[in-house]
């Protein structure tokens, strides 16, 4: 059973949907489960766990009977073991660096953090710890 997973509405179905397909598995071990790149819906898991579901802003605001929502202020984070391979990885897959690969002693003693953005602009951190 999927407790809780995130659910991201995408405007951009076909480029997130390439994005998450070339990273999730490499970094977090996940596999796609349902999904092709046409949409209107993806996702992945990580044994049986739901890790992310994508799924079409405008197919989501048909079903609510709603004009699609604006893009909210939402971050995606995932735990690597190695965040300068993924982060790497990331950006040969269409990502945009905001931040490189940087240790951060003031959030814990062994924490490194890189922050980017998906095709749609949505912030990203890989971190380890």
């Amino acid at each position: 059973m999927d407790a809780l997973h995130p659910r991201l509405l995408v405007a951009d179905f076909p480029a997130c949907f390439a994005f998450y397909d070339a990273v999730l598995p490499p970094l977090l071990g996940a596999h796609r489960v349902q999904g092709a790149e046409w949409g209107p819906y993806a996702h992945w898991d990580v044994g049986e766990q739901a890790v992310l579901v994508l799924f079409d802003r405008a197919a989501m605001a048909g079903a609510l009977g709603e004009e699609p929502p604006a893009p909210r202020g939402d971050m995606f984070v995932c735990r690597v073991a190695d965040v300068d391979a993924a982060y790497a990885l990331a950006l040969r897959s269409g990502g945009t660096a905001v931040l490189p690969p940087a240790d951060r002693p003031e959030w814990g003693a062994t924490v490194r953090t890189a922050h980017l953005r998906d095709p749609e602009g949505r912030l990203i951190e890989f971190q380890s710890y």
